[in-house]
């Protein structure tokens, strides 16, 4: 399961466009009670399988796939 964790920003439309552009199935979290739960305290995060990714991360893992 993919998890973008979205609030909407610039940075958070790029890796859902990136996304979006390699057809890669996700789901959008912005509730803010499982953002603080998952302790993401800055977005857009991407969560792979359990591996939570920053911004850099999220962006080289979708260039490998």
């Amino acid at each position: 399961m993919i998890i973008l964790y979205s609030n909407d920003c610039p940075k958070c439309k790029i890796l859902k466009s990136k996304l979006d552009q390699k057809k890669i199935d996700y789901q959008i979290c912005n509730n803010l009670d499982i953002l603080i739960k998952n302790n993401i305290l800055s977005m857009p995060m991407l969560e792979v399988d359990g591996e939570i990714m920053n911004y850099l991360n999220a962006v080289n893992w979708i260039k490998e796939i």
